[in-house]
């Protein structure tokens, strides 16, 4: 970058890329902005990442399709989906899906509960349901929490799905352009107005410079909103 006159860094990526970023920007004096892009949506200090959406949506299109196998056959899918440790893209797709159960480290389901949950929907004479697993789930994932549920319920016909890495790539959604453009032109701008180690991020649709120390290190908590919301429509 010095021999070539380059004054500026703008990095693209998750926690590993900025914290990376953070560190080189301060060895070497560089100015960096960065840019939030993961699917995983778990970076503080923008309500949504770049490359979220379209994950949450090529997510929802094997939801779909898998719930046709499910209520065909009467049966419960244990599907997993992607989101490092976090269950960000995993509890839109149980909202958007229609899923009765969904597991992420954040909510720390006991399995009992699980149980206890599609036993529940037996009794309102429901024939199939879909359980949504976060990949980064205490359990180790849906094949674990699949194998668990089926021990206590062994007359259950169950199936386990694991959609893996088609959402991590494809056409991106509307909305992810537009974010990425939006985030793109703020970290140039960031940095020709003087801005240093921060990421650009939006919340509350206005445009924010938070500190990649912050950013890497704060919880990005997901919405109680949603969780309510999962309740009330998984009865």
């Amino acid at each position: 970058m010095q021999r070539y006159g380059i004054e500026g860094l703008v990095a693209l990526g998750g926690n590993g890329t900025l914290s990376g970023a953070a560190v080189f920007g301060e060895e070497f004096d560089v100015p960096v902005v960065g840019a939030p892009c993961t699917i995983d949506n778990d970076l503080y200090g923008t309500d949504y990442t770049i490359g979220y959406d379209t994950a949450v949506n090529t997510a929802l299109d094997a939801i779909d399709i898998i719930r046709d196998t499910a209520d065909s056959h009467d049966r419960v899918f244990f599907i997993e989906v992607m989101g490092h440790d976090s269950g960000h893209i995993a509890v839109p797709c149980a909202i958007g899906g229609g899923a009765e159960v969904v597991v992420t480290p954040e909510s720390q389901m006991a399995v009992a509960d699980l149980i206890s949950s599609i036993q529940q929907g037996w009794q309102r004479s429901k024939t199939s349901s879909i359980v949504l697993v976060a990949e980064g789930e205490v359990e180790e994932g849906a094949t674990q929490v699949a194998a668990k549920v089926k021990a206590a319920l062994p007359h259950m016909d169950a199936r386990v799905s694991i959609i893996g890495h088609v959402q991590r790539g494809g056409a991106p959604t509307a909305k992810d352009r537009m974010l990425a453009s939006r985030l793109g032109i703020a970290c140039v701008e960031g940095l020709l107005e003087g801005q240093r180690n921060v990421m650009a991020g939006l919340v509350n649709g206005e445009l924010v410079y938070t500190p990649i120390s912050e950013t890497i290190s704060r919880k990005k908590l997901i919405s109680s909103g949603y969780m309510e919301m999962m309740d009330i429509l998984s009865v």
